[in-house]
Order: C-alpha cells, then structure tokens, then sequence
C-alpha cells in the first residue's frame, strides 16, 4: 500500500499540471476523484460516508478485463490493454511500478520515453504502446482509474533475448598434442538463460569420460588424454527456447607421428603378372608418404623407359592415407623388398613388404577326355581309328585292364 500511495502522489502533482477540467466537488473531495487517493488524513464523516457511497455505488467504472501479461523478443513491439466499463468523467492512468513512474494520464503521454505511446477506443479500451522493446522495459505495469478509493489492474511485461555466443569468452580452433587434456569452453548470453551443449560436427559420438555419449551438457567440454578419435569438428549450440538458437564451430586437430599397418607383408608374382602392394599409414600434420626398392631408391611412377612400369597412389581420408604401388608385367628383376615410408615434422616410420616368385599357371587342360572304344585286332590296320562315338562298357573295362579276359 505504501507503494500504491507513493505513485498515486506522483500522479497528483502531475495531474494539477496536465487535467484541468471542471468539477462537481470542490476542494480536497475534487482531487480525490481525480487520483482516487485520499491526503492520508482524516476528514471526517463527509469524507467517509462520500467514500461509502462510491464504493456502494454500481455506476463506478469497472474492469471488464484482467490486462493480460505480455511475452514479447526484444527489438519488437509490446501492446498493454486496459477496458474500462463505465468509465464516465473518471480518468485512466499508466504507471511503471517498479521505478514509480507516471507513463501517461488519460489522453495525454506523461513519460518522456520517445517509445512509448497511448491509444484509446470509444472512452473503454486504452492501449499502452512499447516500441522496440528493450530488457529495461520488463516489468509491471497499472493502469489506474481515479475512484475513491482508486482502483487498478497490472500486467508484466516479459522481455526475451535469443542466445547470443561471446566470441572473446568461447574457444577457437584448437591444435593440440595426443595424450594432452583438453578444454573446450562456450559461453552464451540471453533471457532465459541459454542452455548450452556440445557435439561433433559429424554426428558421431565423443569418447567423454570413458563413454561414449552424442552430446555433452554444459559450457566447458573437457576432454583427457586426448586421441586421434577426437579430431574433427565441435559444435557449441546455445538455446533457451527463443528463436534462433546459435552455434560456434570449434575445430579440434590432433598431432601425432606416422603410424602405418601392411595389410600383406609378403605378395607373390609370377613373371608377365601384374600386381599391387598396399600399406596403410595415419598422421597429422599430413605425412609424406612414398615408396622405395630394396637398393633403397624412391620410386617414382613412370619413370620406366619402355612405359609406366610403376603406378604408385595415395588417398588421404582425414589423418589417414591409403598408399597402393602397381607393379606392371613383372620380371625377374621385380622380385624383392619394397618400402612404404611415412614421414611429418613429429617423425617417420616404414614397413616392408617382400615380393616373391610363384610358377606361372601351366596352360595345358586338365580335363581328362572321354573313353573311346578301340579294336580289338592285333594287325594294328584299325588300332588307331576310332570305332564309334559312344564308349562300350565291356570294351572300355577290357582296355583298362588287359588282364580281365584271362
């Protein structure tokens, strides 16, 4: 109450300025129907029976509506309603209640806010306007009729922000050592306050504090012992259910030294054949990869007089690289020891892969023919001509096995 009676005394003095008009009460009983507030003293029975009579009386202004609160973003605009029925000679008034401040008296806009106005309707619906909406706009707001005693309805406005992400308190790209800890903060600002998350760019889980989880909540993402699983993309998104929500991109680099595996340490080759060594290699910084011979010299693809006699290639896949060397038409000088080295500023490493003969497929058939029956006569004219097509049991028995006649 006392801060009803503060602001209704503000009102008052303003009210003298701004509401000159003719009444039907004079003195003091005038100004109580104008602000709807009594000086705070006793006044006797007139004062009192004359308040009776309006609080009695059913052709007072009244409230049609509750003023319904307003949830409004930031930059727009904000819209209060009070409906008064009734109203007659009586006045409407906005007033800021927290900071006690008089916005507007009946027709007239008292504030000297340029965002703020007033509209009104058929002497019933008054409108207080909040342009581009500020956060030191959200609040409670009145809107008063000056009855005796006065009588007043508010509502809040709540003013929302979208998350925003501070750059200079958010982590930038990161290039980090293996087996180092590492800590990835994202701060966000907004009303309510953001809720803040973390995952890959790429939608794959984070090894996080021995799980294996999609997101994890929170500002700060702390990762120990880092791997080369943890390379890539990080995204920090900040929400708090007001659109947009935001993200940063964090990229996460991990350096180690080449690493390589031989899917096949030792090949064979027969000579005309043609044949592919692999070796498989991770690294970052990116590593430089290449093959040598068993002499020790680099090989270079195409550098075969009669043509390309080597065809060596690799395929990068974020820190891995797949290193392939085609040897065309091998001949006896092919056989040996090759090298795949892998090399970056962290260190090198190699793997051998030896390549031996094998004989050749023979090309002769190896489908055994069909019996055919021959004669039996000894004068050899027909020993070496064939009878007929289709093979005779007894005869082709007999010719297996000479002795079955004896």
């Amino acid at each position: 109450m006392s801060l009803i009676r503060i602001i209704v005394s503000a009102i008052y003095v303003v009210a003298q300025v701004f509401l000159a008009r003719p009444s039907l009460v004079e003195g003091r009983q005038a100004r109580n129907l104008l602000l709807g507030q009594t000086s705070g003293h006793h006044h006797g029975t007139q004062d009192a029976s004359l308040s009776d009579s309006y609080n009695n009386n059913s052709d007072l202004p009244r409230f049609a509506e509750e003023i319904q609160n307003v949830t409004v973003s930031v930059g727009r605009d904000a819209l209060l309603a009070c409906v008064v029925d009734n109203l007659r000679h009586y006045k409407v008034a906005w007033v800021r209640v927290d900071t006690q401040t008089i916005l507007s008296i009946h027709q007239n806009v008292i504030t000297q806010n340029p965002r703020i106005t007033l509209s009104y309707n058929d002497h019933r619906s008054w409108y207080l306007h909040i342009k581009e909406v500020q956060e030191v706009d959200r609040g409670w707001y009145m809107c008063q009729v000056n009855t005796d005693p006065m009588k007043s309805r508010q509502g809040y406005v709540q003013v929302v922000v979208p998350p925003s992400i501070i750059t200079k308190e958010t982590s930038t790209d990161m290039v980090v050592r293996e087996a180092s800890n590492v800590t990835l903060t994202c701060k966000a600002t907004g009303y309510p306050e953001p809720y803040v998350m973390w995952r890959r760019e790429d939608g794959k889980n984070i090894n996080y504090n021995g799980e294996s989880v999609n997101v994890v909540d929170g500002e700060v993402l702390h990762i120990v012992k880092i791997s080369r699983l943890h390379m890539g993309a990080y995204l920090c998104i900040a929400s708090n259910g007001v659109p947009p929500s935001v993200s940063k991109r964090v990229s996460l680099r991990v350096q180690f030294p080449p690493m390589l595996s031989i899917p096949n340490q030792l090949e064979g080759a027969y000579i005309g054949q043609d044949v592919t060594l692999e070796c498989h290699t991770e690294a970052y910084p990116n590593s430089i990869n290449y093959w040598t011979t068993e002499r020790g010299d680099m090989i270079v693809s195409g550098n075969s007089v009669s043509g390309d006699k080597y065809e060596a290639v690799a395929t990068d896949s974020g820190y891995n690289k797949y290193m392939m060397l085609k040897i065309r038409n091998v001949g006896p000088k092919d056989f040996g020891s090759y090298k795949c080295v892998a090399q970056n500023s962290l260190g090198g490493t190699d793997g051998v892969i030896k390549l031996d003969e094998i004989p050749a497929p023979s090309t002769t058939s190896t489908t055994q023919p069909p019996y055919y029956a021959t004669s039996a006569h000894k004068n050899g004219r027909n020993s070496n001509k064939k009878s007929r097509q289709r093979p005779i049991d007894y005869e082709v028995e007999e010719w297996r096995n000479p002795d079955f006649a004896r």
